[in-house]
């Protein structure tokens, strides 16, 4: 005797009957309601008892026939937020595990949402767009969907700390730092408020503070935020907010001049991370070392190392910011070990990589500037504009200082010598912030 599913136990109808009630009613041949990976053969034995449909089958037969998964095998309808609340799980499943990204399926969901002024569902549905736009180094979207789902007063830093992070990452990369500071100063000051014991979440979103500082050059601010979070951790501190907080050092120190200190900040990250299964963060750690590295007067011998090892542990589907970072450096190195031809290659792969992130794109140009000046190449001219135009707007206030000192000395090199003093004088302005003077925003703030 063929013992019940739980499903028929409550409603008396199998899986299988339902999907052919359900198929017939809706003028439906198993042919019509068959896919990829759901043959109607496949679907002939779930209606005959004799397959239980797995879940990818389920959805997509659910989807053909107008039902929820849900209802699908169980025969329970369910409200309409109850609903909205398993597809909005499934669609974000899907988006942490899937390659192709459930984009269309979240935007229709986001509508309904919004149209049942179901708050929780649509702030979930901005979330999950918003990290799918960010997967996809959409920027612009990316920013657009999380500030929505921030906008929702239940969306806070004690909530959803990851939305704030994450919206912070945005604003970064997509050169607008000062928005990032703003936001998580706003973040910080709710769990001061709302959680002061969250001492985790508070030391994460303050090294990411700091590397929005950073950015704006603003360094002595940055060092005391690190700071005050370092004082806050021991050595029972989870491993992962240790190698925030040196990685936060090893880019102030760069940031300020002092390549060694970064590179020694960076390794400690690095020897944090090797005993974790971390590879992503482990390969980034490397690529952070190989720049302290060419900073500090490398010949490329140890910045080629770490960037063999970051090539390895990205592996084959690195997403295109870590790329980016990737070729530049190798340019770089190959710069240094006066490969100008492959170099300029490095250098024109690392922009393709940087479309949409114009800080990086613009410290590519310079390695390319770089490479045609060492190679004696007139269109180091062009390559040089271009990336002081990007950084100028783009970048971190060292970036901006640097490239134009190395314009400079292009300019002195073959010649032009009065337009080479007045790069330098530019550049002696914008160094003035380097070492944690204040910025001309602040300045003006007191």
């Amino acid at each position: 005797m063929r013992l019940a599913m739980p499903d028929e136990l409550q409603t008396g109808e199998s899986v299988g009957e339902r999907l052919r009630r359900l198929r017939v009613a809706r003028g439906l041949s198993q042919r019509d309601l068959s896919s990829p990976g759901v043959s109607y053969a496949y679907i002939s034995r779930i209606e005959a008892g004799a397959r239980r449909p797995s879940v990818k089958a389920l959805r997509k037969l659910a989807e053909k026939l107008g039902v929820t998964a849900e209802y699908l095998e169980t025969g329970a309808q369910i409200a309409d937020a109850e609903e909205r609340e398993l597809r909005l799980a499934d669609l974000e499943l899907r988006l942490r595990l899937e390659d192709e990204l459930p984009v269309v399926e979240l935007e229709q969901l986001l509508e309904e949402s919004l149209a049942h002024a179901d708050d929780n569902a649509a702030a979930r549905a901005c979330i999950a767009l918003g990290n799918a736009a960010d997967a996809r180094g959409e920027r612009a979207e990316a920013i657009k969907h999380l500030e929505r789902a921030v906008g929702y007063s239940f969306v806070t830093a004690v909530t959803r700390p990851d939305v704030y992070l994450a919206l912070a990452r945005s604003y970064a990369a997509a050169g607008s730092p000062s928005r990032a500071v703003d936001l998580l100063e706003r973040g910080l000051a709710e769990l001061k408020e709302l959680a002061p014991q969250e001492t985790g979440t508070r030391v994460r979103l303050s090294t990411y503070l700091s590397y929005a500082l950073t950015d704006l050059g603003e360094l002595t601010r940055a060092r005391a935020v690190v700071s005050e979070a370092l004082f806050e951790t021991d050595e029972a501190t989870d491993p992962y907010t240790r190698v925030r907080l040196y990685w936060s050092l090893g880019r102030i120190s760069g940031e300020q001049g002092d390549p060694r200190a970064a590179l020694a900040s960076f390794r400690r990250a690095i020897a944090l991370l090797e005993v974790t299964d971390d590879t992503l963060s482990l390969a980034r750690a490397h690529l952070a070392c190989a720049e302290a590295a060419i900073d500090s007067g490398d010949d490329g011998g140890i910045a080629t190392s770490h960037l063999t090892h970051a090539e390895r542990l990205l592996g084959p589907r690195a997403s295109g910011d870590d790329l980016a970072m990737l070729r530049r450096l190798q340019a770089m190195a190959a710069t240094r070990a006066r490969d100008y031809v492959r170099a300029e290659d490095f250098g024109q792969r690392a922009l393709e990589f940087a479309a949409d992130l114009p800080s990086e794109a613009g410290a590519a140009w310079r390695t390319i500037a770089e490479a045609r000046a060492a190679a004696g190449d007139p269109g180091a001219d062009e390559a040089f504009r271009q990336a002081v135009d990007l950084l100028h707007e783009h970048g971190t206030v060292r970036d901006y200082a640097s490239v134009l000192r190395a314009y400079g000395r292009f300019l002195r090199e073959v010649g032009r010598d009065h337009e080479a003093m007045e790069i330098f004088e530019r550049a002696a302005n914008v160094a003035s912030n380097i070492h944690g003077e204040p910025s001309a925003a602040e300045r003006d703030a007191r």
